[in-house]
């Protein structure tokens, strides 16, 4: 088993290879009354696609992984919409369920966007994901498999939450076990808003005592971890725990819901 320090640098350059994308958002998102549904798996690159608009759009939404060789949810989204297929997205508050990333990222842009349309570097892209792909397989495909040993292990009675955003390297990981395990989670994008917010918890750019926009999605963040912002964040109201640190997280995540 690859060390927790290769797997974040692994992860890292996964992140490059997507030119920064799934790093910034607004920060007063239209955030919807109802949670959006994504049914997906972490390597995807099609799944990624949307999981950078939603950062960018600076969305909360619930996750149902859906790992190659998963149980749980991949019937589910046969059952809603009769193909096997991801990414796959629910809104409760539009009516509306669809398949293609490309159409979830237009649905996406028109009810939770500024002006209801696609910024035009969202709106090509290439049929055969070669960026993305390469970036799933630099990430030595994380995600993208069910773990065996947990297939009849009913989820957890609560969803998980998890604070993040789509390029964040020690987030990707986490990510991946989660989608491993098959566990839902309610992500929380903490999507960088302002060149204030760039470089780690420790080392941003802008030294001193760390002051999140005022009005900001990340004001209210801050509320929620305390005096710093730092992700992932994990809070499992199953068991009460609540940490920061990848590692830390990944060692609770398969200790506690693990083989």
């Amino acid at each position: 088993m690859l060390p927790h320090q290769i797997k974040v640098v692994q992860a890292l350059v996964s992140s490059i290879t997507q030119g920064g994308r799934g790093m910034v958002g607004t920060p007063f998102p239209n955030q919807p009354e109802k949670p959006i549904k994504l049914y997906e798996f972490e390597g995807s690159p099609f799944c990624r696609r949307v999981r950078e608009v939603l950062t960018l759009l600076n969305l909360d939404y619930e996750v149902y992984p859906c790992p190659k060789g998963g149980t749980k949810y991949r019937p589910i989204v046969k059952q809603l919409g009769s193909k096997m297929r991801f990414p796959f997205l629910v809104d409760e508050n539009t009516g509306d369920q669809m398949y293609e990333s490309q159409e979830i990222i237009h649905h996406l842009f028109k009810h939770y966007g500024k002006n209801g349309k696609t910024p035009s570097k969202y709106t090509h892209y290439p049929k055969i994901p070669t960026v993305a792909l390469a970036g799933t397989i630099v990430n030595g495909a994380r995600g993208v498999w069910v773990d065996k040993q947990i297939i009849n292990r009913p989820a957890p009675e609560k969803l998980l939450e998890l604070w993040g955003f789509e390029a964040s390297p020690f987030t990707r990981v986490v990510r991946a076990v989660l989608s491993e395990l098959e566990l839902p989670f309610i992500f929380h994008n903490v999507a960088k808003e302002r060149w204030q917010d760039y470089g780690p918890a420790k080392l941003r750019l802008k030294p001193g005592k760390y002051e999140p926009l005022p009005g900001g999605k990340r004001e209210q963040v801050l509320k929620v971890m305390g005096d710093n912002i730092q992700v992932p964040y994990l809070v499992d109201p199953n068991t009460g725990v609540k940490m920061f640190e990848s590692k830390e997280i990944v060692n609770y995540l398969q200790h506690q819901y693990g083989a």
